[in-house]
């Protein structure tokens, strides 16, 4: 697998940003080559502080069969917006896309039944905090004979990412009076994306 095309003004780098990004924008694509063809799928992954990426996949999913040392590319996909020439304070321009990704690729390692339900709990843990006040679920809640059959019908795995790329295309290959004209163009727009996207340009 080849690394992310992403110019030099777009790329970044720093690890701590790319984690943090991650955490906000959990669900990923996931690729690798199985019997000679590429094949996607798609789950809500946990980072550890250590970098550690985790997620699972339905075990009769054919991305489920990768054994330990396979290799795999995850995609994370954030706000993305389409940006209007007639926004721009220079004339002559055309239409593009904004957007913020972060791919990361690393070697599987499956998890045992003990380390799969803690990542069940992780998970949980980590969505149902963004929903306080509301008093989180936890996975006690489950009838021990209903998890276990839940448990042998998925599989987990982890892996260290060996490159974490980000591309956040926020119009930094213009001047500040078109970068301004389109943030403006955006947060008029008022849609949750594009105010989203107007956001991480001015931050």
């Amino acid at each position: 697998m080849t690394g992310m095309y992403r110019p030099g003004a777009f790329a970044v780098d720093d690890a701590s940003v790319l984690r943090d990004f991650i955490r906000a924008q959990p669900f990923a694509t996931v690729a690798a080559v199985v019997g000679g063809a590429v094949q996607l799928a798609y789950a809500p992954v946990v980072i550890g502080d250590d970098g550690a990426a985790r997620f699972h996949l339905a075990r009769a999913n054919p991305l489920a069969q990768s054994g330990d040392g396979a290799r795999v590319r995850l995609s994370f996909l954030g706000p993305h917006a389409y940006v209007s020439p007639d926004w721009y304070a220079s004339a002559g321009m055309v239409p593009t896309w904004n957007y913020c990704a972060v791919e990361g690729e690393g070697a599987l390692k499956r998890l045992d039944e003990q380390d799969l339900r803690r990542l069940l709990v992780d998970l949980s843990r980590a969505e149902e905090e963004k929903l306080l006040p509301k008093k989180p679920w936890t996975i006690d809640k489950v009838p021990p004979e209903k998890m276990m059959k839940l448990l042998g019908a998925i599989a987990g795995f982890s892996l260290r990412f060996e490159k974490l790329e980000g591309k956040f295309k926020l119009s930094q290959n213009t001047g500040p009076e078109d970068r301004g004209g389109v943030v403006r163009g955006l947060e008029a727009r008022g849609d949750a994306a594009s105010t989203a996207v107007a956001r991480a340009m001015r931050s």
